[in-house]
C-alpha cells in the first residue's frame, strides 16, 4: 500500500471514529454540560422562577449564600446524613457480606434477598417506612407498647434527634446491598491460602479477619466509601419523602435547600448558587475517586 492510500485510509478511519462517538458527544452535552453551564449562569442572576426573569448580580447570591445561616445549618446536616448512613452501610453491609460467603443453607436465596432493598422503588420503600413509623397506628409502636418496652408511642419523624436518626436508619436499610455486592465480590477473590496460613499460625475467627480479609478488603473499602459518600451527600428523594427536611429544618440538607429556594420561595439564581456550591463539594470527593482508581490501574 503506498504512502498516499494509507493516509487517505488513516483519514477516513478517524472520520469514521468522529462519526460514531458524535451521539455520546452530543447526548453529553445534553444532559451534563448544558444543565452545568446553564446553572452557573442562572447563579449569576436574580431570577423569579415563574417567569424565569431577572437581573444580573454577579457574585452577590454567592456572597449572600455564604453569610447565611440556613446554609451552614443545611451542610452540617447534610455532612450527618452522609456520615450517619455511609458508617451503618459499611458495617450492615461487610458483615452480611461475610455471612452469605459462608457455605450456608439457602445462600443463593439469602444472596437475591438481600438484594431487593436497593432494587425497590424509593417512593414504595418510604411509604412502607412511613407506615412503620407513624406514631398513631404504626406497627413499631405497637409491638413496643406490647413488649412494655415503652409507654407511650415514640414520634419517629415528628421530632428531633429521632427523625435524623430514622432518616439515617432507613438510607442504610435501602443502599446498604451495594456495599454488600461489592465486597462479596472482593471475599470471593482471597486466596485461600492466606487463610490456612493464618489457621496454622493459631489465628482465630477474629484475628483472620483484621490480618487477612479486612487488609484484603481495604481498597474496594475506600472505592465503596467514596462512591457512596458522592451518592448519599446528593441524596434528595428518599429524605424530602421522609420528612420533607423537618421538623422544621431540622433533616434540611442541600439537596433540599435547592428546592426550596426553587420551587417554594422561587429564588432559581438562589437555587442555582447553592447548587453550584454542591457541584463544587461533591467535586472533591471525585478527584479523591480519580486519583484511587488512577493509583490502583497503575
Amino acid at each position: 500500500m503506498s504512502k498516499t492510500n494509507q493516509t487517505l485510509l488513516e483519514r477516513q478511519y478517524s472520520r469514521l471514529g468522529l462519526l460514531l462517538i458524535a451521539p455520546t458527544v452530543l447526548v453529553f452535552c445534553a444532559v451534563i454540560v448544558y444543565p452545568l453551564v446553564s446553572a452557573i449562569y442562572l447563579s449569576l442572576f436574580s431570577i423569579f422562577t415563574p417567569t424565569l426573569e431577572g437581573e444580573w448580580v454577579g457574585l452577590s447570591n454567592y456572597r449572600t449564600l455564604l453569610a447565611s445561616g440556613e446554609f451552614w445549618t443545611s451542610l452540617r446536616t447534610n455532612l450527618i446524613w452522609t456520615v450517619g448512613t455511609l458508617s451503618l452501610q459499611i458495617i450492615f453491609g461487610v458483615g452480611m457480606a461475610l455471612v452469605l460467603h459462608q457455605n450456608i443453607w439457602f445462600r443463593s436465596l439469602a444472596r437475591s434477598l438481600i438484594l431487593f432493598p436497593y432494587f425497590i422503588s424509593t417512593v414504595v420503600a418510604v411509604l412502607v417506612w412511613k407506615w412503620l413509623f407513624n406514631d398513631l397506628y404504626g406497627i413499631l409502636n405497637h409491638l413496643m407498647i406490647s413488649a412494655g418496652l415503652i409507654d407511650f408511642p415514640i414520634d419517629y419523624l415528628g421530632s428531633m434527634p429521632n427523625a435524623m436518626i430514622s432518616v439515617i436508619l432507613v438510607g442504610a436499610w435501602k443502599y446498604f446491598p451495594f456495599v454488600v455486592i461489592a465486597v462479596l465480590a472482593r471475599l470471593q477473590t482471597i486466596p485461600d491460602q492466606l487463610y490456612e496460613a493464618a489457621r496454622i499460625d493459631g489465628a482465630g475467627p477474629i484475628a483472620r479477619f483484621f490480618d487477612v480479609t479486612l487488609p484484603q478488603l481495604r481498597e474496594v473499602l475506600v472505592v465503596i466509601i467514596m462512591l457512596r459518600a458522592i451518592w448519599d451527600f446528593k441524596e434528595f428523594d428518599l429524605i424530602f419523602l421522609l420528612t420533607g427536611g423537618g421538623p422544621v429544618t431540622s433533616t434540611q440538607t442541600l439537596p433540599l435547600l435547592v428546592y426550596k429556594e426553587a420551587f417554594a420561595l422561587n429564588q432559581m439564581g438562589m437555587a442555582s448558587a447553592y447548587a453550584v456550591i454542591m457541584m463544587l463539594i461533591m467535586l472533591v470527593f471525585m478527584i479523591l475517586y480519580i486519583r484511587k482508581t488512577k493509583a490502583e490501574g497503575t
